[in-house]
């Protein structure tokens, strides 16, 4: 005699399977990220790392170099070497800090004339995200960019926890 799991059963496996389906997909989607931006820093001649600070200080700058080693979780004597490596490149400006109290201060700012160069290899995943969103509703949109702050949010807790160890 087949036994006929009760419908609670069936919605409960079906709402496992689509988590692990999410995670899955989230963890390929970093892995398909993270080959796209080694790509573009091959192009430019930036090396991973040095393409994680550019876009830290384009987000958040100007930093100073202690603050973008505290959000990259980098010891700072590795800083000064990739700042040096983005002042080279042309990618950032290193200036005195005039609001800082130590008058040797240094704010790290991100050159917005060399935005076209990464706008241009960025651009097929740009347009692909484009088509992509322009298949869901405004409430569909609204879920999903929901979703991805609150993932962004936990990632950046589990590193911040993780950081303290």
């Amino acid at each position: 005699m087949d036994v006929i799991a009760p419908a609670g059963a069936d919605a409960a496996r079906r709402r496992r399977r689509l988590t692990t389906t999410i995670k899955e997909s989230l963890r390929e989607l970093s892995n398909q990220l993270s080959l796209l931006n080694h790509h573009v820093g091959a192009h430019l001649d930036l090396k991973d790392v040095d393409m994680d600070c550019l876009e830290l200080i384009a987000r958040h700058g100007p930093l100073s170099p202690s603050a973008l080693a505290r959000r990259a979780g980098l010891h700072p004597a590795t800083m000064t070497g990739i700042l040096d490596r983005l002042q080279r490149g042309g990618w950032i400006t290193r200036d005195r800090d005039p609001e800082a109290a130590d008058r040797r201060a240094v704010a790290v700012r991100a050159r917005r004339d060399r935005n076209s160069e990464l706008f241009r290899l960025y651009s097929g995943m740009s347009t692909s995200m484009d088509q992509i969103c322009a298949g869901y509703n405004t409430t569909e949109l609204e879920l999903l960019a929901d979703f991805l702050h609150r993932t962004t949010n936990a990632g950046r807790d589990a590193t911040d926890e993780l950081a303290g160890d």
